[in-house]
């Protein structure tokens, strides 16, 4: 097997493309050895509190509403270890592997900004774990998101000094286990390390990164499915000419109506009603480019706000080696995050609430000037009918979902922690959101390749003819009814890919060259 490149972190400068690939998996992760002396320094400066037993808040007191306790330096040990052991209280099913991923990266590159106070091994555990494929098993529920992601991150700390549980292979092994396997040994926690391991959104920011990243695949497969329907329809391409946007001015919607001429081009169904005298299409054709421009802005705002967080030293107190000094303060908290998440689902219930307008288009033949339901001998026949119901059905789950979190908050630690955030929520709901709206936009997809179908010979352009292939490639035409739940299910598959056409792949935030990627 051939050996995996190696991506160097550096941190501050973690770009969503980099951050893309850890998710992926196919990289080994390494620190940019600059990195190493801004962490000696913070850590000599935690080192000199304690040889002069100075009390700092993480270093050699309780925590929380027991900040006024101090610890003696005897006790250092027993400390933070405790600590580990009573916040790994988390519930429910275990994050996935590539957001465990993002969660060790993102959490290696805040130790390493230097301001965290830890020593350097532990940074270099937290890159060997990744590499070596021991992934932390962290529960996906028990954080408000902030005093940080407390008792997920403990879950992971618990790994590292020998303790809790890891994932190898799909396999639960012992935390002790895992780290042998790693070729670690378990660490004895320091002052200062297993607060600066608990405090911090990392796993907040790595579910809202692995939803982006997902998000813009059914975003760029919604651009390929309403330009599919458009053509199926016989719509109009007037309401993408370039001055109608300009003279709006907002960015996402002028790249989708430019996309979408640019994959439309050359379409002999266009061609065949350009004297139809059709003036207006429903919304949710006409519209495309406002309602998608839109999703597209909120995808790339959340996008620059959990790049930025993924490089953020969001642990508390913070280390300033160049004056000496340990500053409490507030950096754990995820609101940057929960509002970035709660933005991504904005998008991701409208990129599915228009396309299910469209489904409905496609089958009304009142609308269409197409077969009723999509299909020959309708009334023997249903077609379309009952899958545009399970459409419907998720995007009203969607309405749901897509409720802010962060506009909820209750106080924990004794009113001490007195409004937190729920990003951690707030960015795991996605994920149930993405898949309803790939599931959305596959059935859109398929049966507007089947209204392509109906009117054939003619052809559209050479990029949606190969949409159009791909799609068949994954469904046949619908002769007549068939169990269609495979066909969806092929579909979703297919709206959760990531093989689209140029300029539409361009659009999307994460995407970037491979520059720094190296063998």
């Amino acid at each position: 097997m051939a050996a995996l490149p190696t991506l160097t972190l550096r941190p501050g400068a973690v770009t969503l493309a980099d951050l893309r690939r850890i998710q992926g998996g196919g990289v080994l992760l390494a620190l940019d050895p600059a990195a190493c002396d801004d962490i000696d320094a913070a850590r000599a400066v935690v080192d000199d509190i304690v040889a002069r037993d100075t009390v700092v808040y993480g270093v050699n007191t309780g925590f929380g509403k027991l900040a006024q306790t101090k610890i003696a330096a005897g006790r250092a040990a027993e400390l933070q270890r405790n600590l580990v052991r009573s916040h790994a209280t988390g519930v429910g099913v275990p994050l996935t592997d590539s957001v465990v991923r993002l969660v060790l990266a993102a959490k290696a590159v805040s130790l390493a900004r230097g301001h965290s106070g830890v020593r350097g091994g532990l940074v270099d555990a937290l890159l060997a774990l990744a590499n070596a494929r021991v992934l932390p098993r962290i529960p996906s529920q028990g954080s408000v998101g902030a005093s940080g992601d407390l008792a997920p991150l403990a879950h992971l700390a618990a790994v590292l000094i020998g303790e809790g549980e890891a994932m190898v292979g799909g396999t639960t092994v012992s935390g002790a286990d895992g780290l042998r396997r790693a070729g670690l040994a378990p660490f004895v926690l320091g002052p200062k390390e297993g607060l600066a391991l608990l405090n911090g959104t990392q796993v907040s920011t790595a579910l809202a990164l692995a939803a982006l990243f997902d998000a813009e695949k059914v975003f760029a497969a919604a651009l390929v499915a309403g330009a599919l329907s458009l053509e199926a329809i016989r719509g109009s391409v007037k309401p993408l000419d370039a001055r109608i946007h300009a003279a709006r001015g907002q960015r996402g919607q002028v790249a989708v109506a430019a996309g979408l001429r640019d994959i439309l081009a050359g379409s002999g169904i266009v061609e065949s009603h350009a004297q139809c005298g059709r003036v207006q299409d429903p919304y949710s054709i006409r519209c495309i480019p406002q309602v998608m421009g839109a999703c597209l802005d909120n995808l790339a705002h959340a996008a620059r706000v959990l790049e930025i967080e993924a490089n953020a030293a969001s642990d508390n107190p913070l280390v300033f080696a160049a004056s000496g000094e340990v500053l409490s303060g507030g950096n754990f908290h995820a609101e940057p995050v929960a509002f970035a998440a709660d933005a991504l689902a904005l998008a991701i219930a409208e990129i599915g609430a228009i396309s299910e307008r469209r489904i409905a288009l496609l089958i009304d033949a009142s609308l269409s000037g197409l077969p009723p339901f999509l299909v020959a001998d309708g009334g023997i026949n249903s077609g379309f009918m009952i899958a545009h119901v399970t459409a419907a059905s998720l995007a009203s789950e969607n309405k749901s979902l897509a409720h802010p979190a962060s506009v909820d908050s209750l106080p924990t630690s004794a009113n001490q922690e007195d409004h937190v955030s729920m990003a951690t929520f707030a960015a795991r709901r996605l994920a149930a959101m993405i898949d309803n709206t790939a599931t959305i936009v596959g059935i859109e997809a398929m049966a507007a390749a089947q209204g392509i179908d109906f009117l054939r010979p003619l052809a559209s352009s050479p990029a949606i003819e190969r949409e159009h292939a791909a799609v068949r490639a994954r469904v046949a035409f619908l002769a007549e009814d068939r169990f269609l739940a495979h066909d969806i299910e092929a579909m979703r598959a297919w709206a959760l890919g990531d093989d689209w056409p140029a300029p539409i792949a361009a659009m999307l935030p994460s995407r970037g060259d491979d520059a720094r990627l190296r063998s």
